[in-house]
């Protein structure tokens, strides 16, 4: 299937200013995850953004990107906007990596992949198991519940998705932000007025429920860590220089 892999990114983030240009071994964090979708080698890969400083910069690091409009309120309204900028009417799948995951297994979106195909689902993305019980608490965090257990094999619907949690139901998860999309389920998504539940809870994926869109759930073998704040910057700019000495 030819699936086309777009990474929405901006500067103007609130919580850290400038974050896709940050640097972490002389390399922006959005230019890293350009890197790492090409090592899943499922298809083109562009960054969509609103930012010209972005496109500059993914592009002297050899890079695509494509300029999309300033007004979007979600990343994956960017993403179509981009999808029809670059003319790609043929595209079957789409992946929407986060532009502030530098450490994304490259396995697991693979896997994620691989069960779109096999199962023809219209919505899919990625959970991994929660090992630490704080994690419940934290709203910066997403939380998902399925239908059955995630296993290596399941592939289970997304009951709900959540900031906060007290008492977890049996089948909760750690959601990670990367979603694949049947072409036209993408077109039919951003065709939706964004839901009271999205819009309250900072979620565009509530709109696919609210609508009656289903999102199946691969598991994740990896918790990848996306940067919010000062702090997580500096926790994976520590992990990642690490890794590359």
């Amino acid at each position: 299937m030819k699936t086309l892999v777009i990474i929405p990114s901006r500067l103007s983030a609130t919580r850290l200013p400038g974050k896709p240009l940050l640097k972490i071994n002389g390399l922006s964090i959005i230019s890293h995850v350009f890197k790492k979708a090409l090592e899943v080698n499922i298809g083109e890969v562009y960054v969509a953004t609103e930012d010209q400083e972005i496109i500059d910069d993914v592009q002297k690091n050899g890079g695509q990107a494509i300029l999309t409009d300033k007004t979007h309120k979600t990343g994956t309204d960017r993403i179509y906007d981009a999808i029809k900028r670059l003319g790609k009417s043929n595209v079957e799948l789409v992946m929407n990596l986060q532009g502030d995951e530098p450490l994304i297994d490259v396995g697991d979106i693979r896997n994620l992949h691989r069960q779109m195909i096999r199962t023809k689902v219209q919505f899919g993305t990625l959970a991994s198991n929660i090992e630490d019980k704080k994690f419940y608490e934290k709203q910066s965090i997403v939380k998902v519940t399925t239908k059955q257990t995630l296993n290596n094999s399941s592939f289970p619907e997304a009951l709900n998705f959540l900031r906060k949690l007290k008492d977890p139901p049996k089948n909760t998860y750690h959601h990670l932000g990367i979603y694949c999309y049947q072409f036209e389920t993408l077109k039919k998504f951003i065709s939706l007025k964004q839901s009271q539940n999205e819009i309250k809870s900072k979620l565009e994926q509530l709109r696919a429920l609210d609508n009656k869109i289903k999102i199946n759930v691969s598991l994740a073998k990896k918790s990848s860590m996306g940067i919010d704040t000062e702090e997580e910057f500096v926790a994976i700019k520590k992990i990642m220089e690490y890794k590359s000495k």
